[in-house]
């Protein structure tokens, strides 16, 4: 831990990528975090970073990342915080052999995600998940940790959804309407995607199934005990830049009424709001009664992205109640969501 006042340098693997960029943003004038490291692929290493990314993004590159030298995914040179953007390609042996140096690895990729010792972390739903790192090192025998955070269409579903809890929550079908920029780039070609909605995201129905189910499973001694909820999932990838659009359907073990899951949805908070962690949302999830909201256009960035909205709550003829979900997918559903792990991790301790 650094001294009183003083930022923790922190990496990114990975950061070239549209989840690496989104890092380099938000990690910009961050108040606990300064950007020290940045690595990615062989072709990219030894260049600049501003020549090295193909940048997406809306906002420019921050100036100081810009010259920044990109280094190879390799310990040796890097801090001992990191953030990964990587592929899931490589990203198990990659995030592994950090970890085994001694490195704390935040990490968006899905290959740890399910395994039993590392921590699927939503913060404002299962912050207590945090206690499977002290298994997690007896067990890998590594200086290391691995923390990650759920799929993009996951985390929405899973902060829609967590407000909800309290009335059983029992069957949820849910179908998305996901961004582009979820694919990454060059990602979906034009021709496949414009004036198309395209049925299929390969592996994303079976991560919605059952990372929601480890995400509100209760930790029992050393290790998470599923949620018994039953989530069917149909994932599409639409014409959209940002922002995933989720329908969802809900059935409970009790009757709620209408106006209790409108202030469920309104006034859900965790620890993020409680300790004012700097990358959480005053309001992690907003109820809008416009009928035709929420939409990508205009609601997308609310609470700097890390807000997810909800809107269209109505009786549902087959459950019992549906509505629709929107969040940004490369902020609350990438890297901020890591970013805003990290934070809780900091504050328990667990960064040093």
């Amino acid at each position: 831990m650094t001294a009183a006042g003083q930022r923790i340098d922190v990496g990114v693997l990975g950061a070239t990528g549209m989840v690496g960029q989104e890092f380099i943003v938000q990690l910009q004038g961050h108040p606990w975090f300064n950007l020290a490291w940045v690595a990615a692929s062989e072709r990219s290493e030894g260049r600049r970073y501003a020549d090295a990314a193909s940048w997406r993004l809306r906002t420019a590159i921050p100036a100081g990342a810009a010259d920044m030298t990109v280094d190879g995914c390799q310990p040796g040179s890097a801090p001992r915080v990191l953030f990964s953007g990587l592929d899931s390609s490589v990203a198990r042996e990659v995030e592994g052999a950090f970890a085994e140096a001694g490195h704390v690895v935040v990490s968006n990729a899905r290959n740890y995600r399910m395994d039993n010792d590392v921590p699927l972390l939503v913060p404002e739903i299962n912050p207590e998940h945090l206690a499977l790192l002290a298994t997690q090192r007896q067990a890998r025998q590594w200086p290391g940790l691995i923390v990650t955070n759920p799929n993009c269409s996951t985390i929405m579903l899973t902060m829609a959804l967590a407000p909800l809890l309290p009335f059983g929550l029992r069957t949820v079908n849910v179908t998305t309407l996901q961004a582009v920029s979820g694919a990454g780039y060059p990602g979906v070609a034009s021709l496949d995607i414009v004036g198309n909605v395209i049925p299929f995201i390969g592996g994303e129905e079976q991560k919605m199934e059952t990372e929601t189910q480890k995400i509100f499973g209760r930790l029992n001694g050393n290790r998470v005990e599923p949620h018994g909820v039953t989530v069917s999932a149909h994932t599409t990838r639409v014409g959209v830049t940002n922002g995933h659009t989720e329908m969802i359907s809900v059935g409970f073990d009790s009757a709620p009424a209408e106006a209790d899951i409108v202030e469920a949805f309104r006034s859900f908070a965790g620890r993020p709001q409680e300790a004012g962690l700097p990358t959480a949302p005053e309001r992690p999830v907003e109820y809008l009664d416009d009928p035709y909201r929420p939409q990508p256009l205009l609601d997308v960035d609310r609470g700097r992205g890390m807000t997810v909205t909800t809107g269209r709550l109505r009786k549902c003829p087959v459950l019992d109640y549906k509505f629709v979900a929107l969040g940004h997918n490369t902020i609350r559903g990438a890297a901020g969501a890591a970013i805003l792990n990290a934070e809780l991790m900091k504050i328990d301790g667990l960064l040093g």
